[in-house]
């Protein structure tokens, strides 16, 4: 297998926090996760969303905000000369309210100053665009992100109860805007007291993540491939998978795709330009991989980082069962 390097491009940009315009356009024709999600500004956060506090003593949690400014400092001094974007951010679960002095108006007669509005679950990504690599003709981008669901938090408490983050480190797939995480890039259940903790934890996985290894893995995906056959049955098997008793499916690896994703794929086995099956039938584990990635942006936030490095292990047990034979119940 050749090394695979990261392509720094000739031109390197300074550290910068704006988007182009041209880079907004492809921000909004495409995003990463798409379901039930809005975009928001990290301005509009600032300025407009509140910020949620422990019900007992009123003391303020990690905002979004924070969260956001926390890794996109870290991930500029991590990598200091780079060319690293705006964050991307998509937000779901709106909580409403207003200000006392209006609690007694309808609500199509309030005043927008009146109104008050943060999101339970807000997820973000940063792109460094000048740290890149090529698999399978597509450009890949280092990527780093976050997740937060307030709903994780028991809000009910007071400030010393543990908050609850998930921080990853990957690349997204430029064609497709796709986001390709695996387990050793994901922190997927944070827990901590405080911002410095989160910025430790945030800083200790960039740190230690090697993206080598990483893009070496990826890039194997593209010397193993399906026939229409194999495909066939794959996409059985995983729709089985929930179906089967317990005692049968304990000693099988987990798939976290339902059938609305699973039909995504299949789909996108015929139709999808870029990743779509060959004239004779078959799919490199690449193309593959990317049609589960893709299929992924229908999934919530709280659930989508798991189901991301689920499609990368499921992609990887296909691979380790061709290369023994098809001993890999997705594929036996």
């Amino acid at each position: 297998m050749e090394h695979i390097e990261i392509i720094t491009p000739e031109i390197i940009h300074p550290v910068v926090a704006y988007q182009d315009e041209k880079e907004t356009k492809a921000n909004k024709r495409s995003s990463f996760i798409e379901a039930n999600t809005i975009a928001c500004s990290l301005e509009e956060m600032k300025s407009k969303h509140i910020i949620p506090v422990f019900v007992k003593d009123n003391e303020t949690l990690i905002s979004h905000d924070e969260f956001i400014d926390a890794a996109s400092t870290i991930t500029a001094d991590i990598f200091h000369g780079e060319h690293i974007l705006k964050p991307n951010i998509r937000v779901s679960h709106p909580i409403k309210g207003r200000i006392p002095e209006a609690k007694d108006k309808p609500a199509n007669q309030l005043y927008e100053w009146e109104k008050t509005l943060y999101y339970e679950r807000m997820m973000f990504v940063i792109e460094v665009p000048s740290l890149q690599a090529e698999i399978g003709g597509n450009t890949l981008s280092l990527t780093v992100g976050g997740v937060k669901a307030y709903n994780h938090d028991n809000l009910y408490s007071r400030n010393q109860s543990e908050q609850h983050f998930k921080i990853f480190i990957g690349f997204q797939n430029k064609v497709c805007t796709n986001l390709c995480v695996w387990t050793d890039g994901l922190m997927s259940d944070v827990k901590v007291n405080s911002l410095a903790q989160l910025k430790v934890a945030i800083r200790t996985l960039v740190e230690n993540y090697n993206h080598g290894f990483h893009l070496q893995r990826l890039e194997d995906f593209t010397n193993h491939a399906l026939t229409e056959n194999q495909f066939a049955h794959l996409i059985g098997r995983c729709r089985m998978y929930t179906h089967l008793p317990g005692d049968v499916k304990k000693d099988i690896p987990p798939i976290l795709f339902g059938d609305t994703q699973m039909s995504a794929v299949v789909k996108d086995y015929y139709r999808d330009e870029s990743f779509c099956r060959d004239n004779n039938g078959n799919i490199n584990l690449w193309k593959l991989y990317n049609l589960f990635t893709g299929a992924n942006k229908s999934t919530y936030i709280d659930s989508f980082l798991e189901r991301s490095v689920n499609a990368f292990n499921l992609v990887e047990q296909v691979r380790d069962g061709l290369d023994r034979d098809n001993k890999c119940w997705y594929l036996s």
